[in-house]
């Protein structure tokens, strides 16, 4: 699976998720603004700003303020949106790959803080272009096994028009391209197939191993980076073993 379905998992085994809901609902906000600001209100159609609605009504978030970020990003809320995306490119500890998405106000600010994470957990700030060839964005599912066996998974899948499935000890992840992220999902759904994460994301070619006290010191760098303001996304080529994975989360 990818270092970022890995890295989810050890979200949930900890916690995280629901620990840092407020921080979810902030990246998220900034999202569905400026998915409103580039494309329009209209759900319908702009699938940017449908993907952010859907990914704030799977975090439970109030429809109320769905609204208002929506409104907010078309300019009829308090304040226009005025955010930047930059996607910033490194490497971290053993020479893993990492992206990051921002959305920032202050370029400067963000790239000093971006850059200082990365020195301090064993890794470098690389050029543009570094490392983004590694990946692909792609539709992203994760089932837990106890929902569903592989080949009923892999029928209902392919047949809507998924790419793959792969699976580790306790997983499924579903992998689309990101015109039928939409189609999967709803064929899923509809086949009362819940799921533990679902959304559009980069997913890498190739991966780096890491032993245990690499993979600390990689997961110490995504949380960091996750928790920073700015950060709406951390992308990263990592694979750790779950007994390694077990035992860090």
């Amino acid at each position: 699976m990818s270092g970022h379905s890995k890295w989810s998992t050890i979200k949930r085994k900890k916690g995280a998720i629901d620990a840092k809901r407020g921080k979810i609902f902030t990246k998220i906000i900034k999202e569905i603004t400026l998915a409103a600001k580039l494309g329009g209100g209209d759900i319908e159609g702009n699938s940017r700003l449908r993907q952010a609605v859907a990914a704030a009504k799977e975090e439970n978030m109030p429809k109320d303020n769905i609204e208002r970020a929506i409104k907010k990003g078309i300019g009829g809320g308090d304040g226009a949106a005025n955010y930047e995306e930059v996607t910033y490119e490194g490497y971290g500890p053993g020479g893993v790959a990492v992206l990051v998405e921002v959305m920032t106000d202050n370029k400067n600010r963000t790239v000093a803080e971006i850059r200082h994470i990365f020195s301090k957990h064993g890794g470098n700030l690389g050029e543009n272009g570094c490392v983004s060839w590694i990946f692909s964005k792609k539709g992203s599912i994760v089932i837990d096994k106890k929902e569903i066996d592989e080949d009923t998974l892999m029928e209902i899948a392919l047949e809507a028009g998924a790419d793959d499935v792969v699976s580790d000890k306790s997983e499924y992840e579903v992998i689309t391209s990101p015109v039928a992220y939409e189609n999967v999902k709803k064929a899923l759904d509809d086949k009362g197939i819940k799921h533990l994460e679902a959304r559009i994301g980069m997913i890498p070619s190739n991966t780096v191993k890491l032993e245990a006290g690499k993979a600390e010191q990689m997961l110490k760098m995504m949380e960091k980076l996750e928790d920073n303001d700015d950060v709406q996304n951390v992308y990263a080529n990592f694979d750790i073993d779950d007994a390694v994975m077990e035992k860090l989360s």
